[in-house]
């Protein structure tokens, strides 16, 4: 049996679970790791500027393709503290990353060393599984079991703690018989997908919710086929934003409180039987329970046994991936359709689709400072179909679902539940570390682009373009809005004057200078007429020099984005749409 430091089974174990990337911070207790990683030369390695940032990183490395897990690897103590929120971040969207840690000697554990800190019982609320291993001989299987726990049922994150000189020490192990453990996912009987599919044809407004469970699945594919071929209009959720084409005749519009379409919550009103695939119910989807269920059936397909029941009991539930469930539906739907029992619901799609025609939000606004919408209407023209956006919290994000388009799966890559500030840069960048021949474009309020602006320095030392739309209206814009109800405006203005850049006026941070110094690019916009512009010049920027281009838009300081309590009570702050000229990128043409 071969023999060799533990750590360099961990890094061969890794190499043959299909890891080709990692992101981290090196430090005293994880440089065997390192070590490993240098002699193994098969895992490259992008060097972040903050632990928490190579936590994110992973996470977009992940979201990108299918089968990616991103790996974050970080000293003990802070290191390990830093990455909870990226554990988080991943644990309540279904993302599986692997986190490994460096931890003091197993003798010092108990002596309150320097920087040992009892990680494993920090992080394991927001872990599938965390472990700190005490003997060296476990290692590779505690690194196989990682892997097939995360690619198990609910995908999730995994912590690994590695005392250093549990690192160190010799153990026997041969990689030429080690094999991976199969993972596990629970599958529909045919028996339940007839008896979902006899409750669909029974109804004449039905509604497919496509959560992002049917992304991690890989079945956005067979999600348009059972859709194209029941001919039922789909609602994706934010994260299942791709399953369906945005311009396809059967994709009715979000809905929610938020990030959402008018159309797409009237749709849902008007509803009476609901299957959603691969999603939890979330509340900024639903509003109150009373409102989103009443009058309409459910069946509820999930991966997860305990998510079905979990927000509000189902008609029928069925514990299954969504890739099993969406292959047996099609069946079953071609077979009732070749036998002619499919029902015919083409009457309700065309509700569904004068909806989206009639009901729409204006964005064609020509206002200096410029409001919010116009940003989008010309990312919408300058940013083709294969465009990936990527995006995390706040007005910017949530006006972005309202008025951005998405047509493919994992080409909307956002933080769903957790919705940490400064997310996006390293996301982004962790994008373009899994593809890099993708489009990528980022899109931050500034103060979300404040949090870990410094990750920028990881795209141009690594080169890493992308670009960076940040909306700037000096204001925590999501919070301002929500003090509405308490009617107060408190703590939340970013606006000084900056004593180093009077052209700014009051609002505050250079972005540009620190972009520049950072060793990226950026371009300032004031007007509606200077965006498409600098939009071109950033793709030649990004081109050129490999890096990230950020152009900030510089907005009114106060606009409220529409949003509400329940899917029945939205405020609408600004104008609709009267005509197609008020909208002009919308997906569909509206009716003038």
């Amino acid at each position: 049996m071969p023999k060799m430091r533990a750590i360099d089974a961990a890094v061969k174990i890794l190499e043959l679970e299909g890891v080709s990337k990692a992101f981290g911070v090196p430090g005293a207790a994880i440089n065997p790791f390192y070590d490993a990683l240098r002699k193994n030369g098969s895992i490259s390695h992008v060097l972040a500027r903050h632990v928490e940032g190579a936590s994110h990183m992973a996470e977009g490395y992940t979201r990108t393709n299918t089968g990616n897990i991103g790996v974050c690897i970080g000293t003990s103590g802070p290191a390990g503290t830093d990455m909870v929120t990226g554990l988080y971040s991943a644990a309540a969207d279904s993302i599986p990353i692997l986190c490994i840690t460096g931890q003091a000697p197993r003798a010092r554990l108990h002596k309150e060393d320097f920087q040992a800190v009892d990680i494993a019982s920090i992080v394991e609320p927001v872990t599938k599984w965390t472990t700190t291993v005490l003997e060296p001989g476990q290692v590779p299987g505690v690194f196989q079991k990682a892997f097939h726990l995360m690619r198990s049922g609910r995908p999730g994150p995994v912590l690994i703690d590695l005392p250093i000189d549990v690192q160190m020490a010799e153990i026997d192990f041969d990689p030429d018989t080690y094999q991976s453990l199969e993972s596990f996912k629970p599958k529909a009987t045919r028996a339940q997908i007839e008896k979902a599919m006899e409750m669909l044809n029974q109804e004449t407004k039905p509604l497919i919710v496509s959560g992002g469970g049917v992304i991690n699945a890989d079945a956005a594919e067979l999600l348009v086929e059972f859709a194209e071929i029941t001919g039922v209009p789909v609602i994706p959720t934010l994260m299942g934003w791709g399953t369906i084409p945005d311009d396809h005749k059967l994709m009715a519009g979000m809905c929610g409180l938020q990030t959402s379409h008018r159309y797409g919550n009237a749709t849902m009103l008007e509803s009476s039987f609901v299957m959603g695939i691969g999603n939890r119910w979330a509340n900024r989807h639903t509003g109150s329970v009373d409102v989103y269920t009443e009058g309409r059936k459910f069946v509820h397909i999930d991966i997860e046994p305990t998510q079905i029941g979990r927000v509000f009991t189902p008609d029928f539930g069925i514990a299954s991936d969504a890739h099993a469930a969406l292959s047996l539906l099609v069946e079953v739907a071609k077979e009732y359709k070749a036998k002619g029992k499919l029902a015919d619901h083409s009457a309700w799609a065309s509700e569904c689709q004068e909806r989206k025609q009639t009901m729409q939000r204006k964005t064609n606004f020509n206002n200096v400072p410029m409001k919010p919408q116009r940003v989008y209407q010309e990312m919408n023209q300058a940013f083709g179909k294969d465009t990936c956006y990527v995006s995390t919290i706040g007005l910017s994000q949530i006006a972005g679902a309202q008025f951005l388009h998405v047509y493919k799966p994992r080409h909307w890559i956002n933080c769903g539940q957790a919705g940490p500030l400064g997310w996006t840069a390293p996301a982004a960048l962790g994008v373009c570390a899994a593809d890099p021949k993708r489009n990528v474009v980022a899109l931050s309020g500034d103060y979300d682009f404040q949090f870990m602006i410094e990750e920028l320095a990881v795209g141009a030392q690594f080169k890493l373009p992308y670009i960076h739309v940040v909306v700037n209206n000096s204001y925590l814009g999501l919070i301002r809005q929500a003090q509405r109800g308490f009617d107060m405006d408190y703590c939340v203005q970013l606006s000084f004057e900056n004593i180093n850049a009077p052209e700014l006026g009051n609002y505050g941070v250079d972005h540009v200078a620190v972009v520049e110094g950072l060793g990226c690019k950026a371009i300032r916009v004031r007007e509606p007429s200077e965006i498409a512009g600098a939009f071109e010049k950033a793709k030649a920027l990004m081109a050129e020099f490999s890096v990230p281009v950020v152009v900030e838009v510089i907005l009114e300081n106060v606009t409220n984005i529409a949003m509400g309590t329940e899917l029945n009570n939205v405020t609408e702050f600004d104008d609709l749409a009267e005509s197609g000229q008020d909208a002009p990128t919308a997906t569909i043409s509206m009716l003038d």
